[in-house]
């Protein structure tokens, strides 16, 4: 079977920017509009991949994880109802606001959806931060008066990573994208987040965003003190029960696989191209029976797999 793609989808963000267009040559919806997320892997009711082109062409995801599952993604798959994974180029402009994800069993009382994720590190300019975990010394009850001031900014811990590195974001980890980022995001098939600061920043008719005080202290982890950028455990960027991703350098004509016979794997390409066919910046589904596919030059990927 052959390899399979999918049409993007385009998110609108007040922090987002034009470099889905500048940088992977992608035509936006529309021109002069800031847009901070490319799905480029999602099935949702409201957000659904389209197959591309070939024998599937037309097809959603969600028809081919319902009616070709063991066909295409293999055996012994979670029993889900939809595709349990969620892969995203974020364009980050400007500040994301300070943020959470709940964890599965506080997602349940609050109505949401538990999100776990990881971020790998495309491009970044020099400085440029996030914003993970908190302080030495913040605790719950300084945290809660710096929401009342209005600096939750000085609780959270900062970093400035390089290009090429990695973090995993678990539910729960207090966490924000500052400007100045590309990144390649891979998560649980979710869209709960709990805003709980926006940097006291308005919308153009002078309104706030709306926040979500009371659900982001029912999920903060503030025992999450001062966390680092990842180490790779070889290849491995990260592993968890919702997803693996490994990172790969392929030389010109080395070819990438799925791990596991028995199973599908998503590859993203983070710079190069595979069969000068499929570019930088791509995710493409490799069925459980594909032939492996070759780099056309030095070439960087990130491998997902359940």
């Amino acid at each position: 079977m052959q390899p399979i793609t999918f049409t993007p989808i385009y998110k609108e963000r007040i922090w987002g920017g034009r470099q889905l267009e500048e940088t992977y040559h992608r035509t936006l919806p529309k021109s002069a509009v800031p847009f901070g997320e490319a799905w480029e892997i999602v099935d949702r009711e409201d957000a659904q991949s389209i197959v591309s082109s070939g024998v599937f062409s037309g097809k959603s995801l969600h028809h081919l994880w319902k009616n070709h599952r063991e066909e295409i993604f293999g055996k012994d798959l979670p029993d889900s109802d939809r595709f349990p994974l969620l892969i995203k180029i974020l364009d980050c402009a400007d500040d994301l606001s300070i943020q959470v994800h709940p964890p599965a069993d506080v997602a349940e009382k609050l109505g949401g959806e538990p999100k776990t994720e990881m971020w790998y590190i495309a491009d970044c300019k020099p400085g440029a931060k996030l914003y993970v975990g908190l302080k030495k010394g913040v605790t719950r009850e300084t945290f809660e008066q710096a929401i009342a001031k209005g600096t939750v900014a000085d609780q959270v811990h900062a970093i400035i990573p390089e290009k090429g590195q990695s973090i995993f974001i678990e539910s729960g980890r207090l966490h924000a994208i500052g400007a100045g980022f590309l990144i390649h995001e891979i998560q649980q098939n979710s869209d709960t987040t709990y805003r709980v600061f926006d940097w006291n920043r308005t919308d153009p008719e002078g309104k706030p965003r709306d926040l979500h005080v009371t659900q982001s202290l029912a999920c903060i982890d503030f025992e999450d003190i001062e966390p680092e950028m990842d180490i790779p455990d070889g290849k491995t960027l990260a592993t968890c029960p919702c997803f693996t991703t490994t990172l790969h350098h392929l030389a010109p004509g080395e070819a990438i696989k799925n791990p596991n016979p028995d199973r599908f794997s998503l590859i993203t390409i983070v710079e190069g191209s595979l069969e000068n066919q499929y570019t930088t910046g791509q995710t493409v589904l490799l069925p459980v029976s594909s032939r492996p596919l070759a780099a056309s030059g030095e070439t960087t990927l990130l491998q997902i797999m359940l």
